[in-house]
């Protein structure tokens, strides 16, 4: 593993000629075989038979030219539009997300006002747990909150298995979207095992999720148990998506980044793995994505993933060195720059695209969510400027 003093030299690296270069016409070629054996696998009448194959987010997951390059914000359906506060006013996150009509509507809102080239279906991490029956709310101010935290092997034992059925309302607000999207595509959205085990096991947010790391170690046992019931569980609910309609997936681990790398690989990999694997048969390209993860990139990468989501805190062409030049990857503007002067935010942008030249692939995106504050005509002209720029 590179030492703090050489990774702090890697982020200040320009791009070189060594920096690996994207696929030639006989590698495209190649990769569009490839995609297209892939696809094969999408069940009959799902929009990747139609438009949506051709769309510029999907072509790029699959390492294959696009139109433009695509771009899609984390958090775009949300607080940062006055209409979503309209739509959302007296109703609880979790009951919007489960409420069909109201969670198309707030996936379809981004699209129509910014113009981008992906829908991210409404929702939370901890939904699948709240379908489950497993007692959680999202308390203002805080975030998730478990009434029973889980923290011995008998805790484990008693959790309830997520029955399909009561995925119902989540297929239903997905068929309702996709509906709507004609050819954009639509993006499933799960939360990946070790941050539903580490929402579970503290009960809610924490700074360093010291309880999680320590049960991997204390009682490994039951720390393995509950990473499966949690990679069953946002496998079942990426999966049901992708059934309704959803083109492609992502996985949010909203926490690895406070494990080091020898604890993801032996204590959560295989079950991020899992996860992803829920919809391996079913053809549609995955992303994953991390928070504080440089460390764990080629890592998440092995666990089944078509594409990187790359954070703020390291350039893409670094990333795209630590995966070996050959993933896709997907990042990663600092959303702290959108409340920056626009020519600071341009010259940002174009320092971004320009390093993720190094990959086969670059899915624009910021390298976390979209803040609750950010006026919303700067992503609306954020993204007309990467069409333009990447065009």
């Amino acid at each position: 593993m590179a030492s703090q003093n050489e990774r702090a030299a890697e982020s200040r690296e320009p791009l070189t000629d060594e920096t690996p270069a994207a696929p030639g016409p006989a590698e495209s070629g190649d990769a569009g075989a490839d995609w297209a054996r892939r696809l094969s696998a999408v069940p009959q009448g799902h929009p990747l038979h139609g438009a949506v194959r051709d769309s510029a987010l999907i072509r790029t997951l699959g390492g294959l030219p696009a139109e433009h390059a695509p771009v899609w914000f984390m958090r775009q359906a949300g607080r940062s539009l006055p209409e979503y506060r309209e739509a959302r006013a007296g109703t609880g996150m979790l009951e919007a997300c489960l409420t069909p009509v109201l969670a198309a509507e707030i996936t379809l809102q981004p699209v129509r006002r910014h113009g981008v080239d992906a829908a991210i279906f409404f929702s939370d991490i901890v939904v699948p747990m709240k379908l489950a029956s497993v007692a959680v709310d999202i308390v203002a101010g805080r975030g998730p909150v478990l009434e029973h935290p889980v923290r011995t092997a008998a805790d484990v034992a008693a959790l309830p298995e997520l029955p399909d059925a009561a995925l119902d309302p989540i297929r239903e607000a997905v068929a309702r979207t996709v509906a709507e999207l004609g050819g954009t595509p639509l993006i499933g959205f799960a939360g990946a095992p070790f941050t539903i085990a580490a929402y579970a096991v503290e009960g809610g947010p924490s700074r360093d999720h010291l309880r999680p790391r320590t049960m991997m170690h204390a009682d490994p046992a039951a720390w393995d148990a509950l990473a499966q019931w949690a990679a069953r569980t946002s496998g079942a609910f990426l999966r049901a998506q992708v059934e309704a309609g959803a083109s492609a997936v992502q996985l949010f681990d909203s926490w690895a980044g406070s494990l080091s790398l020898a604890d993801y690989e032996q204590h959560v990999q295989r079950h991020s793995a899992d996860a992803l694997a829920a919809v391996a048969d079913l053809g549609v390209p995955r992303i994953h994505f991390g928070t504080g993860t440089g460390e764990l990139l080629g890592a998440m990468r092995d666990a089944g993933a078509d594409a990187v989501g790359v954070d703020y805190r390291i350039p893409l062409d670094v990333a795209a060195r630590r995966l070996g030049g050959r993933t896709v990857v997907q990042g990663n503007i600092d959303p702290a720059l959108l409340d920056a002067p626009r020519d600071v935010l341009h010259e940002h942008t174009r320092d971004v695209l320009r390093r993720g030249r190094a990959a086969p692939g670059h899915v624009v995106n910021l390298g976390h969510g979209v803040p609750p504050g950010t006026v919303p005509d700067v992503l609306s002209e954020l993204v007309t400027f990467i069409h333009k720029e990447t065009r």
